[in-house]
């Protein structure tokens, strides 16, 4: 096994990180910007190595200063977490060059589906449904409008080379196409360096579901589907498995179009593929080549450790696990604590955090890095931590949410916490009967 790693993030991913690698007896390096030097995975660390500024281009994006961390600390391998340099086929290359292994998939394949219309090719061709919509990037004006007339309102205007939410526009109305199209442009350009944009149909109540795979030389295995529908302006707020949608028949019929996806394109690691379903029909979205944010909910329904299994196949180039193995039972819900208040259109709330009691108990866990006295700063993502509960079925898991956020006591910022609750005692919620664009169309804070 791997003797050093090091872990090119921050946060609740890189603590969740370094706890995988010290349940395997590796050791760990820590990379932190001048702000987080008193933060918890600089304190979990077996080392930690200052790499700039509170900038992320100086320090979490900045790749010659982990390079240089890398070589001072000798670490054989890096665990990039999610977000900053996690789809970077530029950095996976740069390691890969210097025989450092880069706990992923390689540059080649990061840069094969991190392109959207080249991902949305190589799905078509090997069986999954894919959206109808531009065939490559577009950055003319009559090309675009062309497409919109064969596919038809509304559509969704995408960034080429990003995502997140930045460059998106809904598109009701052919009067209104021209304007969201050159605003798409500026945004795409301004946050990707690149304004070319993609045009595909706009489903107006569709359910966001994702399969969970891990992969090696040997075999592809999925770990069942995740339902990430609760939304706000693309930003998710709450994920769950199963998804309560969905039956078994369309499930197995899922899991077997992506496990052979998967397999075909030579995949090694943990990824997820993306779909958007509606009316009984599922369409190719993405791939997102790195763990992901809501992976703690599958791991509470199977019981296995995603982060270890990409250490392991990344080790090994191969997967432990076969499908037999995987049998899930029960359901889980993850609620993503933001540091924001709801209250006031989502605005961000750092400052020092106070008294802070985190819940415990039967099937109840929190992925975080906040203690008292930890200073959440306004630099980078504002979620703080997660809540993930695990019951019987989704009734029970439900209750054990609501109970699990009664007791947690965050002062001295505003937090998610109470949307939360509200969300959780929604009628629409506890029934099943909501979509991606609930929370943009119903005011619930």
């Amino acid at each position: 096994m791997f003797k050093k790693i090091l872990i090119s993030n921050r946060g609740e991913i890189a603590v969740r990180v370094i706890r995988a690698c010290k349940e395997w007896g590796i050791s760990t390096v820590a990379v932190h910007s001048d702000v987080d030097k008193e933060s918890m995975h600089v304190r979990l660390a077996d080392e930690s190595i200052c790499i700039g500024t509170h900038q992320p281009a100086s320090s979490y994006l900045n790749i010659p200063a982990i390079m240089s961390a890398i070589e001072l600390t000798n670490a054989e391998a890096v665990h990039p977490g999610y977000g900053f340099l996690s789809e970077n086929a530029n950095f996976a290359k740069i390691l890969e060059e210097n025989n450092i292994k880069f706990i992923g998939p390689s540059s080649k394949l990061i840069k094969m589906m991190g392109d959207k219309i080249q991902a949305k090719k190589i799905a078509k061709e090997y069986g999954l449904p894919v959206i109808e919509g531009s065939d490559g990037g577009v950055s003319d004006f009559q090309t675009a409008k062309k497409i919109c007339n064969k596919i038809g309102f509304p559509i969704l205007i995408k960034a080429a080379g990003g995502g997140g939410g930045k460059g998106m526009k809904i598109v009701f109305e052919d009067k209104n196409f021209e304007e969201l199209f050159l605003t798409a442009k500026s945004e795409a350009k301004k946050y990707f360096g690149n304004d070319e944009v993609y045009i595909e149909k706009f489903f107006q109540n569709p359910r966001h579901i994702e399969v969970q795979v891990l992969s090696g030389k040997n075999r592809t295995v999925h770990l069942h589907e995740r339902d990430c529908s609760v939304q706000r302006r693309h930003q998710k707020l709450i994920e769950e498995t199963p998804s309560p949608v969905l039956n078994n028949k369309l499930r197995d019929d899922l899991f077997e179009k992506t496990v052979n996806m998967v397999s075909k394109i030579g995949y090694e690691g943990a990824g997820t593929v993306e779909f958007i379903y509606e009316n009984g029909n599922f369409y190719f979205l993405e791939m997102n080549t790195r763990v992901q944010v809501e992976h703690p909910v599958t791991e509470m329904v199977t019981g296995i450790d995603i982060i270890k299994e990409q250490i392991w196949i990344a080790y090994t180039g191969d997967t432990a696990l076969e499908q037999k193995d995987i049998q899930p039972r029960g359901h889980a819900i993850e609620c993503r604590i933001n540091a924001e208040d709801a209250s006031r259109n989502f605005q961000p709330s750092p400052g020092v955090i106070g008294m802070c009691h985190q819940p415990s108990g039967f099937r109840t866990r929190v992925d975080g890095a906040i203690y008292q006295g930890y200073k959440v700063t306004p630099y980078y993502d504002s979620m703080v931590c997660k809540l993930i509960c695990h019951g019987r079925n989704r009734e029970e898991a439900i209750q054990r949410m609501l109970r699990s956020l009664d007791e947690f006591v965050i002062e001295g910022i505003t937090t998610t916490i109470d949307l939360h609750k509200k969300l959780l005692n929604h009628k629409k919620f506890t029934q099943s009967d909501f979509n991606v664009t609930w929370l943009d169309k119903e005011k619930i804070v």
